[in-house]
């Protein structure tokens, strides 16, 4: 019988104490490759899930909590909103990566898919055990810390509300719980 590495005790006690698992990418992943095309007909998170990453890394199967950690331009290519759609309908937590490409980066935002910008996303490997509160990222697989760039306030709102749609469902009735007597 093969000994446990400590990577892999603390892999296997992630869920016990809320930590993640990272599923590493490299650059320029583009949303073909997150949700391939032939998928799009699909709306259904949970089932945008099940085809995730399916071309190019089909031992996608990420256990909720779980992260992305990408490098530069994640998400670039189509507009499609079914990308961040089929990780979170995944139970991915969030996506770190050093730069995320534009349109993917407000698709996330208003689905509520968490996202952490980190220069030094490239430093976690395939498999390292995460522990992330706020901006700070902890691998505890290497003893290393790192931190992210920080969204801006009222887009970590949008975010921490679940989405554009949560949030602005949270606005009016803030608007409308003031107006009653």
């Amino acid at each position: 019988m093969a000994r446990k590495t400590k990577a892999t005790e603390m892999a296997e006690a992630k869920h016990a104490g809320g930590l993640s698992r990272a599923w590493k990418f490299g650059d320029d992943v583009d949303t073909d490759a997150i949700i391939p095309g032939r998928f799009l007909t699909i709306n259904d998170p949970k089932e945008l899930a099940k085809h995730a990453f399916e071309g190019v890394r089909p031992d996608f199967r990420p256990s909720t909590g779980d992260v992305v950690v990408a490098g530069e331009n994640f998400g670039c290519g189509s507009s499609r909103e079914h990308a961040p759609l089929a990780l979170k309908g995944a139970g991915i937590k969030c996506v770190i990566a050093k730069s995320f490409a534009r349109i993917f980066f407000r698709n996330s935002i208003n689905i509520g898919l968490a996202m952490l910008e980190c220069r030094e996303a490239d430093r976690i490997a395939d498999g390292d055990v995460l522990e992330i509160e706020g901006n700070t990222i902890k691998n505890l697989t290497k003893g290393e810390t790192y931190e992210a760039a920080p969204l801006p306030g009222f887009l970590a709102e949008i975010v921490e509300s679940g989405g554009l749609i949560e949030y602005a469902r949270a606005m009016v009735a803030k608007k409308h719980k003031g107006k009653k007597k």
